[in-house]
């Protein structure tokens, strides 16, 4: 369920587990197009550049929505530390690129700084 908060000037506002499902959905529209980027081959093929650029505006679009609720710092670190998980993993299974454990160690580094911000970091 969506959940709003009334603010004092009469505009709702979504509580942050709304906004937290919206950024998910921000980091799923950020690697496809990062997928989508990859299958382009350089822009050169029409379909998947079309919907790399259909993803990114997606994308952008729902960040923006999350940074009405979240801090833009946190919003953006989150998404890019998860946006960067979520594409090793595209890249490990569509394109069999596999990483090296420095790869592996430097992911386990971005999921903790994650994790710090949203939980430990200043929400305000």
């Amino acid at each position: 369920m969506i959940e709003w908060k009334m603010l004092s000037h009469g505009q709702k506002k979504m509580g942050n587990f709304t906004a937290y499902i919206i950024l998910i959905i921000a980091v799923v529209f950020g690697t496809a197009s990062n997928s989508f980027a990859k299958s382009a081959d350089g822009f050169t093929l029409f379909i998947p550049s079309v919907m790399t650029a259909v993803t990114i505006v997606a994308c952008m679009y729902t960040l923006s929505i999350v940074m009405k609720t979240i801090p833009v710092g946190i919003t953006y670190a989150s998404f890019a530390g998860l946006c960067i998980l979520a594409t090793s993993l595209v890249g490990i299974f569509k394109f069999n690129q596999v990483p090296n454990i420095f790869t592996i160690i430097g992911l386990i580094l971005i999921i903790t700084g994650v994790l710090i911000v949203n939980l430990l970091g200043k929400n305000n």
